[in-house]
């Protein structure tokens, strides 16, 4: 398995090449890369590494800059300090995202699940399951709703509903306000196309 690490940090780069090789030990590590410079120009120039373990804060920038350039078109285990950037890693190629310092047992866990994802299927086909979660991820959520007052049709932000409730075959929509609205959705068809992050 060729691997690339990205890594800003010489003793982090060391120790995750010292991790990987011990939990793979026929790994081969084809470069250590400390920026965002670097790993543009190393992508460019060489074939795609079965998997890259990528930093997200390098020496001259935020690695998803990298991703601007169309040319990461490998699987990505994340490795970061930070846990706000999740989401964003996931809306990428990455399979699994872990906290610094990197622990060997989520480090094998992450590699445990590249390779059952590689023994059963194609790179390409592992592509194409991130690609899918990516527009999962970036799905558009209904953002206004058209509501009856009267003999009249108003439009309501989303944001200005505080929650969603059934009464006798009915879905009504709260607002901020107090008043209830009455909507021609059930609240399984809701679950779909609310922004999970903002309903549940």
């Amino acid at each position: 398995m060729n691997v690339l690490i990205i890594e800003d940090e010489p003793q982090a780069a060391q120790r995750m090449e010292k991790l990987v090789t011990t939990i793979i030990p026929s790994v081969n590590i084809l470069a250590k890369l400390d920026s965002v410079k670097n790993s543009i120009r190393w992508l460019n120039e060489n074939d795609a590494p079965d998997l890259i373990l990528m930093d997200i804060q390098l020496a001259d920038g935020i690695s998803f800059s990298i991703f601007e350039h169309g040319i990461v078109k490998s699987p990505i285990i994340f490795t970061t300090a930070y846990d706000e950037y999740a989401l964003k890693a996931f809306k990428v190629n990455s399979i699994d995202y872990i906290l610094k310092p990197v622990d060997e047992d989520e480090l094998r866990a992450a590699l445990n699940k590249f390779q059952s994802l590689t023994s059963t299927t194609q790179p390409s086909k592992i592509l194409e399951n991130i690609g899918y979660a990516m527009q999962m991820l970036t799905k558009k959520y209904k953002e206004r709703f058209i509501i009856k007052v009267g003999e009249h049709l108003k439009s309501i932000e989303t944001e200005e509903i505080l929650f969603f409730f059934s009464l006798e075959k009915t879905t009504f929509a709260q607002t901020h306000d107090g008043r209830k609205h009455i909507l021609d959705f059930t609240l399984d068809q809701l679950e779909n196309l609310l922004n999970p992050e903002r309903y549940f």
